[in-house]
């Protein structure tokens, strides 16, 4: 008896270890998901069980993650850092995460991210940075994210975003993108026109709020008629040097550079408010199309109309005028018989 409740007492004493659950964590085995949040965690528990699937770090602490952080648990498919204090993330952070599809960054201190941070993600399905203080987002995260459907970057201090980053998530589904810093300057016309085929094509988005300039600050981009945007010019700088007298062109060539630099901001400045027509999208011309369709129908319409009411005038008029004519020949024919009988008389 004595050894039975020894040998039950050491299970007990080594279920922990078997399962390997973290000392704060809550490990649930069915699910395999590890719960180590509101710990006050400053980094990452170590003795993460190998096959756990979700893991929850959320209101914690953590300010910094080493290159492959998550090494242990190369499973994991749902991982949630929101409300962390999380200012950097190194580029080899998320490395070995192969089936990771759900990330959750949201109400961190990110200002930005590496070009390559998520490459070793090639399964991410749900990215969410809400919440940050991200002012700009490279061209490339990685590889095309061929997987990616749903994308949060609102509440940001964002002011433009490269229509490459976009393209290069070809079956994005829902995209957040209110609350930025949004500049509706034609920097962001290619936002806009991407934007239009998202929506056109069945994608759900928010509402881009202009924040500047001061003619669109409170509008919505998508409002906005690209017809009074146009490319933003490129400042030249060439300097005319047959109009620089040789005498004193060292000294004159400094001028010469500023001139043309603030040719270019004035230049710059101009692309905010000089109207330039731009082609219309599908929709306008879809609808171009139709209505052009309807006023050619109706006008066919009337000049049959037309066709069919001259016809008919003509056919009754020549009936008219075919009786007049046979009422005036009968008179006359009855006064010639009458001549002809009174002289054989």
């Amino acid at each position: 008896m004595e050894g039975e409740l020894f040998l039950l007492s050491s299970m007990i004493f080594l279920l922990p270890v078997v399962c390997g659950c973290p000392e704060r964590c809550r490990c649930h085995s069915p699910s395999n998901s590890v719960d180590c949040s509101r710990q006050g965690l400053a980094e990452i528990p170590s003795d993460l069980p190998p096959q756990t699937l979700t893991l929850h770090l959320q209101d914690n602490q953590i300010h910094q993650l080493p290159t492959s952080a998550f090494k242990s648990v190369p499973q994991l498919t749902t991982l949630n850092l929101y409300n962390n204090s999380l200012s950097n993330l190194t580029p080899g952070v998320f490395h070995g995460l192969q089936h990771l599809r759900v990330l959750n960054l949201t109400q961190n201190s990110l200002h930005s991210l590496e070009s390559r941070l998520f490459h070793s993600l090639p399964q991410l399905r749900e990215l969410d940075l809400s919440s940050n203080n991200i002012s700009h987002l490279p061209a490339s995260l990685g590889e095309p994210w061929e997987n990616l459907t749903v994308l949060a970057i609102q509440q940001n201090q964002l002011r433009q975003l490269d229509r490459a980053l976009l393209e290069s998530m070809p079956r994005m589904k829902h995209l957040f993108l209110k609350d930025n810093l949004w500049k509706c300057n034609c920097h962001l016309l290619s936002l806009k026109l991407w934007l239009e085929t998202f929506v056109y094509k069945g994608g759900i988005t928010d509402s881009v709020i202009c924040v500047s300039p001061d003619t669109w600050k409170g509008k919505d981009l998508l409002e906005i008629p690209h017809e009074l945007y146009h490319p933003c010019p490129f400042p030249s700088l060439h300097l005319q040097s047959s109009q620089v007298p040789q005498l004193g062109a060292a000294h004159r060539a400094v001028p010469r550079l500023s001139d043309s630099h603030s040719r270019g901001e004035r230049d710059h400045r101009e692309c905010e408010v000089k109207p330039k027509p731009r082609p219309a999208n599908l929709r306008h011309a879809v609808a171009t199309i139709v209505i052009t369709g309807v006023v050619c129908g109706i006008v066919c319409l009337m000049m049959l109309a037309a066709a069919i009411y001259g016809c008919t005038y003509a056919a009754i008029t020549a009936q008219y005028h075919g009786g007049r004519l046979a009422q005036t020949n009968e008179p006359t024919k009855t006064e010639g018989k009458e001549l002809f009988d009174s002289s054989l008389a």
